[in-house]
């Protein structure tokens, strides 16, 4: 969901910063002589940023402070919001970030900069980028985790991305793990919005039935708040709409991210995909004060309304062991939401038994 920021400002430093690739990822695994395959990581943070570029200009401080008390082993981030690679009228790397202009390498400095300080210099960093400064995923794994493969697409199988950089799917030894910025659900029936939602639904449920031979942690912005509970306002969200239009299929009224059609797909998700709301299962009343992840804007007449539509879900195997799942931002002033308008969202779980072997996770 979109709010309006401040201008970017002109960074003067000239300072180089450490750039964190693919190849140097790879180049710190064989330094360290740790493949780090074995290790399970237990501790996860994801953040809608809203712009990681912004917040990393504006909102830094907040946010290493929260990770280094946190110190999660994964953070995922959505709508990063930075241009993939690869010039203008050319393919692009939605792996790397843009900088074959001056504004572009600028930009991609303060970034990277941020990205090099504590505490996240631990970090290798993945990306998955739009052709423009739109959406975006990024993946940070701690460097003592080696995930065994990482990919991109609702296709397990495809080396390519998912079209503006929306999924990173990272293996490890006894469990996977999938960051998502899923799209948004829009006012309108065009290829845009309701056909584009659903064929992604569809997909994602493909893909979590094909993944399931392993537990499987799911995170991101899922765009959807799945019950009356998970919203702030349900009776405002449910006949919410744009421009006087109304949907021919009563279904697909309201805000979206809370129309019926979104919800029931959402429940037909973690019902087939035998997936557990780690925040559900741990609160079960509705808390009006912590309980949602989005919040309107602080101005106008979404003031005060707000969603849950940032989520961990986990596969039912993996349900004894959630020991937290927290939202880290309050009230409708935006408290914790470290200058986005999503609000940080954690999750631990309990370390494996040592009894049971990586292969034997999954039975």
């Amino acid at each position: 969901m979109k709010r309006f920021f401040q201008p970017i400002q002109k960074d003067g430093s000239s300072k180089k910063p450490a750039l964190s690739t693919q190849a140097e990822n790879e180049e710190d695994e064989r330094e360290s002589g740790d493949d780090g395959h074995g290790k399970e990581p237990s501790k996860f943070l994801t953040w809608n940023a809203n712009s990681l570029l912004l917040r990393a200009k504006n909102n830094w401080p907040e946010f290493s402070k929260l990770v280094a008390t946190l110190d999660p082993d994964i953070i995922a981030i959505q709508e990063v919001r930075m241009p993939a690679a690869g010039s203008k009228g050319a393919s692009k790397n939605q792996g790397e970030l843009k900088d074959d202009t001056n504004a572009s390498r600028d930009e991609k400095k303060v970034l990277m900069r941020a990205l090099s300080s504590a505490p996240f210099g631990n970090y290798r960093v993945w990306w998955s980028l739009s052709d423009s400064k739109y959406a975006g995923t990024a993946l940070l794994v701690k460097k003592c985790f080696k995930p065994k493969k990482i990919s991109f697409s609702l296709d397990p199988a495809a080396k390519k991305h998912e079209p503006d950089g929306r999924l990173i799917l990272a293996e490890f030894e006894s469990l996977r793990f999938i960051n998502t910025y899923v799209p948004n659900n829009g006012w309108k029936e065009e290829e845009s919005s309701f056909i584009r939602r659903r064929k992604w639904d569809k997909k994602m449920l493909e893909l979590i039935l094909q993944l399931s031979d392993k537990p499987l942690i799911w995170c991101g912005d899922l765009n959807v708040s799945h019950e009356d509970i998970d919203v702030s306002h349900p009776e405002f969200f449910a006949t919410a709409k744009m421009n006087g239009y109304i949907p021919p299929n009563k279904e697909d009224c309201g805000q979206p991210g809370f129309t019926m059609s979104e919800r029931k797909r959402f429940g037909t998700m973690l019902r087939e995909g035998k997936l557990i709301d780690a925040y559900r299962f741990l609160h079960k009343e509705k808390d009006m004060e912590c309980g949602f992840s989005w919040s309107g804007n602080p101005v106008g007449k979404y003031r005060g309304k707000r969603m849950r539509i940032d989520y961990f879900l986990v596969s039912e195997k993996l349900k004894d062991r959630i020991v937290s799942c927290k939202m880290h931002g309050h009230g409708i002033e935006l408290e914790g939401f470290c200058g986005s308008d999503h609000c940080p969202v954690s999750l631990e779980l309990a370390p494996s038994s040592p009894d049971v072997k990586p292969n034997e996770a999954s039975n």
